[in-house]
């Protein structure tokens, strides 16, 4: 069986924690790599955005390539403007499959932009899609604090054709299907509810000490963890302020804690800085948290089991989120996971047994538990540990048998 797998806006191998890099990217990665440990071949079709870069990369193993199609500039685009450059991305999928002789029996596509093309080159190929969002355009804007936050129309138009047209659409979890019919009043004619998986092979607990060592924190000190996309969606105000709040009670006196910021880039030039960045970074100083607070930047997937193994606590304080890869990797290290009450989150994460959930946007709430996880080093180590337990169920390996069942469905 041969596979399209389409991820338009943002390649699979791209370092996590930039604007347009986050579990989407991971998902497409790992569940191509497990395809082809059981002899399905996948073809990732992404935007070219590095003329440096090879246009074919075999770095998915058993012969899985990730194909760079270069449409418009060969360089990092704002979303908006991507949607221009879509024909012509459209146009080289079909160049490819040509040049090589190669029949694809189904098109997986992710994120709205990438159904798009796939319903263009449906018209031609007349092969089943299956279609996952990740993200809703109206769940976006129903978060949203400014009108720069807002989705376009055309996002939001395609996402409701998308849901009529396509053969079948994957949901995370039930909420997802939930918020799809909601807010869209459409029931997508076929659809399968399943969650992402995680590497298990990569995310396992690390003793404490050597993740601390190979991450370069000394082994007294405490750590709170975020990882993740630097936007305002995300929530990180309210951990900065629940983290003042801690400050102000004393409460991290008991230890030297500091909050670990993965994502974005905290180094860039003022012209070059994302808004969100500065206005944390601003906020961080405006509650005296400059000793407290420190901003990585973007860490490599392969960095990762060390910092989720080194903190005590992983925080997910998003105001929005399909499912949350990051609560998953940080439960497979074996750490307790504090997380907003929201979407997938509150699926994910069980209440009192792997960690808290919270409403959103309560930073008093959410400063509350972290300092109950503080006081009780005990409840931390049995949380993470089954957490890790309750992880192990999520494998890849599970994960794809169950999309492959849903393609033979499709092809059949």
């Amino acid at each position: 069986m041969n596979i399209a797998m389409l991820s338009y806006h943002t390649c699979p191998l791209a370092t996590l924690g930039g604007k347009d890099t986050g579990g989407m990217n991971v998902y497409v990665q790992q569940l191509s790599r497990q395809l082809g440990v059981m002899g399905i071949h996948v073809d990732v079709f992404t935007r070219s955005q590095d003329e440096h870069v090879p246009h074919i990369i075999h770095s998915l193993g058993y012969g899985n390539r990730v194909v760079h199609i270069p449409a418009g500039p060969e360089n990092p685009l704002p979303k908006p403007e991507l949607i221009t450059y879509m024909p012509q991305f459209v146009d080289g999928v079909k160049h490819f499959a040509a040049e090589k002789g190669i029949h694809y029996d189904l098109i997986h596509s992710h994120y709205w932009m990438s159904g798009m093309a796939a319903l263009a080159l449906k018209q031609e190929w007349n092969v089943p899609i299956l279609q996952m969002f990740h993200t809703l355009g109206l769940m976006k804007n129903r978060i949203a604090q400014s009108l720069s936050e807002i989705e376009t129309g055309a996002r939001i138009d395609g996402e409701m054709r998308l849901l009529q047209e396509v053969d079948c659409v994957v949901a995370a979890t039930q909420a997802e299907l939930s918020q799809m019919t909601f807010l869209y009043k459409i029931t997508p004619k076929r659809h399968i509810i399943l969650p992402p998986g995680v590497d298990l092979a990569r995310f396992y607990p690390i003793p404490e000490d050597e993740a601390k060592e190979a991450i370069g924190i000394p082994t007294d000190n405490c750590l709170f963890l975020f990882v993740g996309r630097i936007e305002p969606l995300k929530g990180l105000p309210t951990l900065l302020k629940a983290v003042a709040i801690l400050k102000e009670k004393g409460i991290l006196s008991c230890c030297s804690y500091r909050l670990a910021i993965v994502g974005g880039d905290p180094s860039a030039t003022l012209g070059e800085i994302s808004a969100e960045m500065a206005r944390l970074q601003n906020l961080s100083h405006e509650l005296g948290l400059d000793e407290l607070v420190i901003f990585l930047g973007k860490r490599d997937q392969e960095a990762l089991p060390y910092y989720y193994s080194a903190a005590e606590v992983v925080i997910v304080p998003s105001h929005y989120e399909s499912f949350g890869m990051v609560a998953l990797e940080a439960m497979a290290c074996g750490t307790p996971v504090v997380a907003s009450q929201v979407g997938g989150l509150a699926f994910l994460v069980q209440d009192g047994v792997t960690g808290y959930v919270v409403p959103d946007n309560q930073p008093e709430l959410l400063a509350e538990k972290l300092a109950h996880l503080i006081s009780q080093p005990e409840v931390r180590q049995e949380m993470g540990s089954k957490a890790a337990a309750i992880a192990r169920n999520y494998s890849w390996q599970n994960i794809a048998e169950q999309i492959s069942v849903v393609y033979q469905q499709l092809v059949g």
